[in-house]
């Protein structure tokens, strides 16, 4: 059995992580699989849009403590080990965003420490109503100091520190209020909503989604002048692409682009 599957719909990749009796943990077997699809995937230019989901009860629980645990073994009190885990999740979360691709986190049952850092990290979200998020580290004394950084950017400060502080859970339409996800749908029609999200960006044209990915997440860190600087120039290289020269004249021309 996979622990990653992966089926291509024409543009549409759906990845779904496939150990559901562990709701999923980002184990380092799973950090290891989703990394590699992620950079098989950034070299695809046929797929414009990424799914993530989780199979069985959960989208992913985080990270998983029972290996943890054997890691702690060594001189050490495994800081080496803990220390490798940490830089390859994090490499992980930061190979997301610079994907060519954007990635759509389809999210169900629970999404708790690297768990909801994974959605967090993605691009977009789609929720079941009855998902539960948390950053939930702090109830077993270990704050969520890794998943606080995804979280953090995504919602405002003082409603991520008082996750992070309380460890209680928020709910997917708290989540949709807060940010971190972009819907909060009944759970029958969750796979429907985010088919119908990917299809939409799927159907634009695929090197000005790549360019514009790309500019969304390096203009969001600089100062305003530089941004608007920088933006400019990514314009200038958007309008310089084939498909965009043709979706402008179809668009003069009242048709549809020829893409």
């Amino acid at each position: 059995m996979s622990i990653l599957t992966r089926q291509d719909e024409g543009p549409i990749c759906r990845l779904q992580m496939n150990l559901p009796d562990r709701l999923n943990p980002l184990s380092d077997a799973m950090l290891a699989a989703l990394q590699e699809e992620f950079g098989a995937l950034a070299k695809d230019p046929s797929i414009r849009v990424i799914i993530l989901s989780g199979a069985g009860r959960a989208f992913c629980a985080g990270h998983d403590l029972k290996e943890m645990t054997a890691g702690r073994a060594g001189p050490d009190n495994g800081a080496a080990y803990f220390s490798d885990l940490f830089a390859r999740c994090s490499r992980l979360m930061q190979t997301i965003p610079r994907l060519p691709q954007p990635v759509i986190a389809q999210v169900h049952g629970l999404a708790t420490a690297a768990g909801c850092q994974l959605v967090a990290s993605c691009d977009l979200a789609v929720a079941a109503d009855d998902t539960r998020f948390g950053v939930n580290g702090v109830n077993i004394g270990l704050f969520c100091s890794t998943p606080m950084v995804a979280l953090s950017r995504n919602i405002a400060r003082k409603q991520a520190f008082e996750m992070l502080t309380t460890g209680q859970f928020i709910s997917a339409p708290r989540a949709a209020e807060l940010g971190l996800i972009n819907h909060a749908v009944p759970q029958a029609d969750l796979g429907a909503k985010t088919t119908d999200l990917a299809r939409t960006i799927a159907g634009k044209l695929g090197s000005a989604v790549r360019i514009g990915k790309r500019a969304f997440y390096d203009q969001i860190e600089m100062p305003l002048d530089q941004a608007y600087a920088y933006t400019g120039d990514v314009m200038v290289e958007n309008l310089a692409d084939e498909g965009t020269i043709e979706g402008i004249q179809a668009f003069l021309e009242k048709r549809p682009p020829n893409w």
